[in-house]
Formats: C-alpha cells, sequence, structure tokens
C-alpha cells in the first residue's frame, strides 16, 4: 500500500459518516491534549513566579525596603518571568501525524487502527479491492474505542522539588495576613518614586496640638533634637494632628497604632501634596516615598477631666443669696462650670409614697476666675431665695468641663437651700406651705387644708381684709387646680401673697436690681459690644437709683432704726461709691479688660448683697432671723415626725394584735429623729446664749424680768433679757426628752403628747424671737425686754399658735383688761362651737385636727 496520504474525514460511502465525525472530534482532542502538555511547564514556571512576587509583596517587604531595593527586585522578577516564557517561543501546534500517533496509543487496538483508516490501496486487485474494504469496515466499527487521553505535562520532571507547592502555602498565608493592605503592599513594589525624584524635592512635617491646649507646633525635622527618631516617643497632647507635605512628586505615608488619615483642613499650596492624620493614642508615621525619611514614634498624653471641689462651705449671704467659693485645676482650662442641685428625701417621710415635685432642682453657671482656668478659685453669688427649693434640704454637686469634652464632678455636699427670712407668722406659714406643694405635688390637699385652718376667725387672726382676701383667693386657686400647670401658679401666688404681706412693694424694686446686675454679667461674659455694655450699665445705674430710694423712703416709715447703734465694724457706703464704681466698670469694658470689670461687677454684687447704708444696727437681726429660720425649721421637722409617730402607734397596735413585732424597729428609728431634732435645739440653745439673745436655761424668766424693769421710753434694751425664748426653748428641750423616753418604751400615745408640748414651746420661742426683732410702739422709741415681760406676764397670750398677734394687742400699749361686749362674746362662742364641731368630725384630715386641738387648748 503506497500512495498519498487521504483524508480519512472524506466519505468513502454515506454508511460510516458518523464514524468519520467521531474520529475528526477525537483527532482534534489529541492535538489540544499534545499542546497542553507542551506549554503548561513552562506557564507552571510563570505562575509560580508571580506567586512569589504576591507573597514578597503580601508580606510587606516592599515597605521595608527603599524604593532602589524595590527596583531591583522588580527587574529580577521581570527576568524570572521572561525566562520562563522563553521556551514558548518555539512553540508549534501538533500536526495531524502526532495527533494520529497518539490516538492509536490511546485506543489500546494493535495494528494502528487510527493511522490504518489513512492508508491507501495502490492495486486495482479484486481480491486485494475486497480484503481491503473488509478490513476498513473492521477499523470503522472500532472507532468507538478510540480516546485522546487526559494531558500528561509530566511536571515531575521539571519540579522534582514540588517548590511549587511551596509557594502556594505561603500566598494563601500572607494573603490572610496582608487583610486589607493587599493592594497596597502589591502597589509598594511599583512605588520607584525614590529612584526617579529630582534631588530637590523637599519634605515638612510637623505636629499641631489642639487650639486650646494653647501648645506651639511641633516641627519634625533632623534639628529638633526632641523629634529625633532615636530619641524615643515625641509626647504630643492627644487630638493633635500630624502634616506631612511634599513640594514635589508623590507622597506616601505609611501609619499605625492610633495614627489614622484625617481630611484636609483646608487646600495644600499649589504644587504640593500633603496628608493630614489624626493622633488619637501611641502610634508611628513613615514617610516611605519620598525615599530617606525618618520613621517617627508618638506618645499621645491623653486630656485630664478637669477637677472642681468646694473651698470653703456655702454660706448665707445678709439678703438671703448663695456665696459659694471653688477651686478648680485642669490641664488645659476650664470653659464652663455648674452648680446642680438634688433634693434630698425628708427622714420623717421615709417610707411614704413616692414624692411628685412640681419644679426640678436648681442649677446655675458658676463664674470662672478667668477665661481658661487653669488653676485658680472662683466665688459665685446667686439668689435662689424666690426658688420653690428655697429652705429644702438638698445635695450640692459641681461640675466642670473642657474644651474636649471632659467633665468632672465634685463630692456630693449635704445642705440646705437659703431662704428669704419672713418676719411675719402669716408670711412664713405661706411659704411654708408653698414648699411642701412645690415639692410634693400629692400634698395638694394637706397645703389646702391648711390654707383654710388659715382663715378661721379672721376678724381675730387676719385683721388686714386685704391679706384676707388674698389668702381666700389662693385657697380657692388650689381648689380649683387639677393640673400640675395650675398647681405652679398656686406656687407663684402663694409666693407673691407672702412677700406682699412682709415687705409691701419693696421686692419690686429688689427684683429690678437684680435682674439688671444678671444682665449686665450675662453680657460681660458673652463678649458683648460697648454700645451693649453702656446701654446695660445704665439700666443698672438706674435700678440701683430706685432701690436706694426705697430705702431712704423705708428708713422715713421707720425712723426708730436710727435709734440702733451702728456695729463699729460696718463700712460707711455712700452712693457716690456705687456712682464711681459703675463709671470704672463701663471704663474697663470699654478698655477691652472684660474680666476686670467682671470682677468689678461680683464686688458691687457682694456690696450690695451686704448693703446696711439704710438700716444701722442689723447684725444682732440678722443672727436673730438664722435663729427664727432654724427654729422655724425644727418646728416643720417636729410636725412631720409627731404625724409619723401617731401613725406608727396605730400601726403597731395592728401589728401587735398579729402578733409581728416590726413595730419595734420603726420606734427605734423615730427615737433616732427625735434625739437629732433635740440635739439641734441646744446647739441652737447655745449659740442664743453665745449671741445674748436669750438664756438657754429653764427657770431663769423672773430674774431677767427683775432686772429688766424698766419704764417705756427710758433708753431701749437693758442688760436684762426677758428670757422668754430661751424658757419656751428649754420647755421644749423637756418635752422633746420626754418624747424620747415614750418612743424608747414604745409609748406612742405619750410621745405624740410629748411632741405636741414641744411644738407649742418651740412656737412661743419663735413668737418671742419674732417680737424681739420688731420695732418699737411707734412713738419714737424702743421698748426695754422689761417692758416685753411684764407686757407678757400681765396680759398672757398675745398671739394665736401660729404667732399672729390678736385683735387689739399689736401694739401692746394698752395694758387695761377690755370687757367684751355682747355681740363679742356672742361671736367668740359661735367660733368655739364650729371648732368644736369640727373637732369631733372623724373625716377631717389629722392635720387640721390637731391644729383645732391647739386652738381650743389655748382658749
Amino acid at each position: 500500500m503506497n500512495g498519498a496520504t487521504p483524508d480519512p474525514t472524506e466519505p468513502t460511502r454515506t454508511g460510516d459518516a458518523v464514524s468519520r465525525l467521531r474520529l475528526a472530534q477525537a483527532l482534534q482532542r489529541a492535538k489540544i491534549a499534545i499542546a497542553w502538555e507542551q506549554t503548561w511547564p513552562h506557564l507552571a514556571r510563570l505562575l509560580t513566579v508571580i506567586g512569589l512576587f504576591l507573597v514578597v509583596s503580601w508580606s510587606g517587604l516592599w515597605l521595608a525596603l527603599p524604593s532602589v531595593a524595590r527596583a531591583i527586585g522588580l527587574v529580577l522578577f521581570a527576568g524570572l518571568a521572561l525566562a520562563a516564557l522563553f521556551p514558548l517561543l518555539k512553540f508549534r501546534w501538533p500536526s495531524r501525524e502526532r495527533a494520529l500517533s497518539r490516538l492509536d496509543r490511546g485506543t489500546g487496538i494493535r495494528h494502528r487502527p487510527a493511522t490504518a483508516l489513512t492508508d491507501t490501496l495502490a492495486t486495482q486487485d479484486p481480491v486485494a479491492l475486497a480484503l481491503w474494504q473488509a478490513q476498513r469496515e473492521r477499523t470503522l466499527a472500532s472507532i468507538k474505542r478510540i480516546r485522546a487521553g487526559l494531558p500528561s505535562p509530566r511536571l515531575t520532571l521539571h519540579d522534582p522539588w514540588a517548590l511549587r507547592a511551596l509557594v502556594a502555602v505561603m500566598m494563601v498565608a500572607t494573603f490572610v495576613a496582608a487583610g486589607d493592605e493587599r493592594s497596597a503592599r502589591v502597589a509598594a513594589g511599583f512605588d520607584w518614586d525614590g529612584v526617579l525624584t529630582p534631588a530637590n524635592v523637599r519634605v515638612d512635617a510637623w505636629v499641631t496640638p489642639p487650639v486650646y491646649t494653647g501648645k506651639p507646633p511641633i516641627i519634625l525635622s533632623a534639628a529638633n533634637k526632641d523629634a529625633a527618631p532615636d530619641a524615643g516617643p515625641l509626647p504630643v497632647p492627644a487630638g493633635s494632628t500630624l502634616i506631612v507635605r511634599s513640594s514635589g512628586g508623590s507622597l506616601d505615608v505609611v501609619v499605625g497604632g492610633g495614627l489614622t488619615e484625617a481630611a484636609p483642613s483646608g487646600e495644600a499650596p499649589k504644587g504640593t501634596n500633603e496628608k493630614h492624620f489624626t493622633i488619637a493614642g501611641n502610634g508611628t508615621a513613615h514617610v516611605r516615598a519620598p525615599s530617606g525619611q525618618p520613621q517617627w514614634k508618638f506618645s499621645a498624653i491623653p486630656d485630664r477631666a478637669p477637677t472642681i471641689a468646694l473651698a470653703k462651705d456655702p454660706e448665707r449671704q445678709a439678703r438671703g443669696s448663695l456665696q459659694m467659693s471653688y477651686k478648680i485645676e485642669d490641664d488645659y482650662g476650664v470653659t464652663e462650670a455648674q452648680a446642680r442641685f438634688a433634693a434630698r428625701p425628708n427622714e420623717a417621710a421615709k417610707g411614704a409614697t413616692a414624692t411628685r415635685p412640681l419644679f426640678d432642682p436648681p442649677k446655675f453657671a458658676l463664674a470662672l476666675p478667668n477665661a481658661r482656668t487653669r488653676n485658680g478659685v472662683g466665688q459665685t453669688v446667686k439668689d435662689l431665695s424666690e426658688d420653690p427649693y428655697a429652705g429644702a434640704d438638698v445635695t450640692l454637686t459641681l461640675t466642670a468641663k473642657d474644651e474636649a469634652g471632659n467633665e468632672g464632678m465634685s463630692e456630693p455636699f449635704n445642705m440646705r437651700l437659703p431662704e428669704r427670712l419672713f418676719t411675719k407668722p402669716l408670711a412664713r406659714a405661706l411659704i411654708e406651705q408653698r414648699r411642701t406643694l412645690a415639692l410634693d405635688a400629692n400634698q395638694n390637699s394637706q397645703v389646702y387644708t391648711a390654707l383654710d385652718a388659715l382663715m378661721i376667725a379672721p376678724e381675730l387672726f387676719t385683721p388686714e381684709a386685704g391679706q384676707y382676701l388674698g389668702l381666700y383667693s389662693v385657697a380657692r386657686q388650689l381648689e380649683a387646680a387639677h393640673s400640675d400647670d395650675a398647681m405652679r401658679e398656686v406656687v407663684a401666688s402663694l409666693w407673691a401673697l407672702a412677700v406682699t404681706i412682709e415687705d409691701g412693694n419693696i421686692t419690686d424694686v429688689d427684683k429690678a436690681l437684680r435682674a439688671a446686675q444678671e444682665a449686665l454679667k450675662q453680657a460681660l461674659e458673652r463678649g458683648a459690644s460697648d454700645e451693649e455694655i453702656k446701654k446695660l450699665t445704665e439700666n443698672l445705674r438706674a435700678a440701683l437709683d430706685k432701690f436706694l430710694q426705697q430705702l431712704a423712703e423705708q428708713l422715713r416709715n421707720n425712723p426708730q432704726q436710727l435709734a440702733r447703734p451702728l456695729d463699729p465694724n460696718t463700712r460707711m457706703l455712700s452712693q457716690q461709691d456705687l456712682k464711681n464704681m459703675l463709671d470704672r466698670m463701663e471704663r474697663l469694658s470699654r478698655s477691652g479688660d472684660k474680666d476686670a470689670a467682671k470682677q468689678l461687677l461680683e464686688q458691687l454684687q457682694q456690696m450690695l448683697e451686704n448693703l446696711q447704708m439704710a438700716q444701722p444696727g442689723q447684725n444682732g437681726d440678722g443672727d436673730m432671723e438664722q435663729a427664727l429660720n432654724e427654729l422655724g425649721d425644727m418646728i416643720r421637722k417636729q410636725q412631720q415626725l409627731r404625724d409619723k409617730t401617731f401613725k406608727q402607734g396605730q400601726d403597731s397596735r395592728r401589728d401587735r394584735m398579729r402578733g409581728n413585732k416590726q413595730g419595734d424597729q420603726s420606734m427605734s428609728d423615730l427615737q433616732q429623729d427625735q434625739q437629732g431634732l433635740r440635739d439641734r435645739l441646744k446647739k441652737l440653745q447655745q449659740e442664743l446664749a453665745k449671741r445674748g439673745m436669750g438664756q438657754g436655761q429653764k427657770g431663769q424668766k423672773g430674774q431677767q424680768g427683775d432686772k429688766g424693769q424698766g419704764n417705756k421710753g427710758q433708753g431701749g434694751d437693758q442688760p436684762g433679757d426677758d428670757g422668754d425664748d430661751g424658757d419656751n426653748l428649754g420647755d421644749a428641750d423637756s418635752a422633746m426628752g420626754d418624747a424620747d423616753g415614750r418612743l424608747g418604751e414604745g409609748n406612742a400615745d405619750g410621745a405624740v403628747d410629748s411632741q405636741g408640748k414641744a411644738l407649742d414651746a418651740l412656737r412661743k420661742g419663735a413668737q418671742s424671737l419674732a417680737q424681739q426683732m420688731q420695732p418699737g410702739d411707734g412713738d419714737g422709741q424702743n421698748d426695754g425686754p422689761g417692758n416685753r415681760a411684764g407686757r407678757q406676764q400681765s396680759g398672757g397670750r398675745d398671739s394665736d399658735p401660729l404667732g399672729r398677734p390678736l385683735r387689739g394687742r399689736e401694739f401692746g400699749d394698752d395694758l387695761t383688761v377690755k370687757i367684751p361686749g355682747e355681740i363679742d362674746v356672742q361671736r367668740v362662742r359661735r367660733i368655739l362651737e364650729e371648732l368644736r364641731r369640727r373637732l369631733g368630725d372623724p373625716q377631717r384630715p389629722q392635720i387640721e385636727l390637731d391644729y383645732i386641738e391647739r386652738l381650743l387648748k389655748d382658749y
């Protein structure tokens, strides 16, 4: 057989067309397999080089190398890649003969079946043709078993050490280790700016601390020894900004630790590249491009929270304002300080239902010694006398905040907010009910009952029609109040009525003066314009003139105050002195010294708080007012304790009937509270004895009365005091001691009786102190204490249990006995019958029944 090789795909007859197609497909697959076996070893070498490059990149080796080393490394990898691809230049597509030979080996049939199909017959002998045809048919029948087989590149011959597997494992490890920086680390290998950058490229870096620290920028250069890389971490304030600027070429900065990239605050200069980083914690920064830059380490100094503490205990000023002195410290300066108050639960109300205050506790800003106080002592005077919490037990906390937002707090300080001292009994009673309602709206029914009790027998106890009508109006307003807003209006009405009863219209002038002071103070703090400062200063000058005029008018209406001696330590202050202070303050403000102007305003406010220009000789009265205020608080606490004792007695009787003995512990708590009140009373008696305002021991009434006997108009106070307040306080001390013993025995009923006696004695003592504070009889002369004692001994009671003067005895001049007429007797009889009827009504509140019982005992 010879001749040209025919194409096996050409049909020789129609029946074997499918077999011929299968042979052609097998032949194509054989060529592909041969081509893969020839190229894959070379491609594997190229992929190994690429994998090794990724391993080097993802491991961060490029980041540690200079630009020149990166360029050399990249050239080496490029050479290895070209060497792996070079053998592919000789690649040729497999021929038909090689494909047929692969098919012959893949079939497993002897005599080369795939090649045999391509042979031709050279003779025309019929027998040979028949044999040839039969052989061809058998070969075509076996074409289904012809296979090209899978490629076999035999990589083990080219890589006997299996280094390709090691590269694959390293790729997986570095891929995980690189994290989100995979792309950046690969791109670092192509960063050749250090090789191609001109020699005149300049890189500048500096650290800008926050503005509020007041520290200058830190230049990062070799000339700065503190910022040198080998000098250790550079301490900088936390929140500082690292700025790196390059004058040409690209800029690549790698940071770590507490440094994070931030948006630039403005545009970089033309022809430069600039990057900003925030230093929130310890970290490093390295400029990779341009090359040759050092690596800096930073130590972030945290901004400490400011500290604030009371320099001394808060003090009450002469007009009821609160003065606080406090010490402030901070590393960079305090920008804001506040005083916050929180209500303290009443000991006598423990275990009761939750309170529902109508107002939030007060809080206000504190004055700073200067704009950014790093270390100093500040002082603030705040008038809280009108606040509903005035006179209540509170917890004071001072807070200070710096510009970074850090806040520091002082230790809690328990205190009683100063309140305005009311000398008239009705005004004091209204203020007490106002505070009760403001701090707990659930007490509205008890407050209404108390207001209703104050209106009993108005012709005897409230002779002024205006006061009675005001009291009646407030009581009706409270009765109709069904919401918190309506009860807040009642609280405001109670304050207005009490102030009107106490001192008439002077409060409006006083409020206008305080408002003018506060407006000017706020304007100085916010840096207002000179025109606004001038206008507010004129307002303050006008308010001050009206205030002084009001004081002068009050002095003309009460000329007996001139007879009182002045304290030798009193500083005399004229109206011209105040005018000069205002003029100087205005000049300081115009010159830009706002801090000095504000300090001068605070001095003026302090002087006005202690102003005694039109009220000579009131130092002693101020002490009496404080003592009277202390007595009023003790009366309130004793009344609450008595109510709780009465309730505990009822509970104890029920518990004993049930065999429960838990009431003994409650009695012990009540006994401790009673002992605490008695200790306060003893301390007050000692202070009164030191000040010479009464004797603290019982039994000296007659002796002091003998010493103090003096005729009216013979020179005011004599050395002997009447001792009535000390006598009454001694009675209260004895009654409290008796109540303490009864509580220790578990006798609640006996304790309630003793506590009632203590309340009566405390009220009498408060009344005696209030009478000592009142001016003379109206004839320009003061009564001596002996005269007061004589009136009380001969005339009996001069006031009701609330301390209000009885009708016809307000002035104490008429010591004769007035025989009541028939109409008066009938009126008194009807009043007593009404009181007895109300006392017998068990549906009335307990506080009203106790009040009526005290009235009937006194009459």
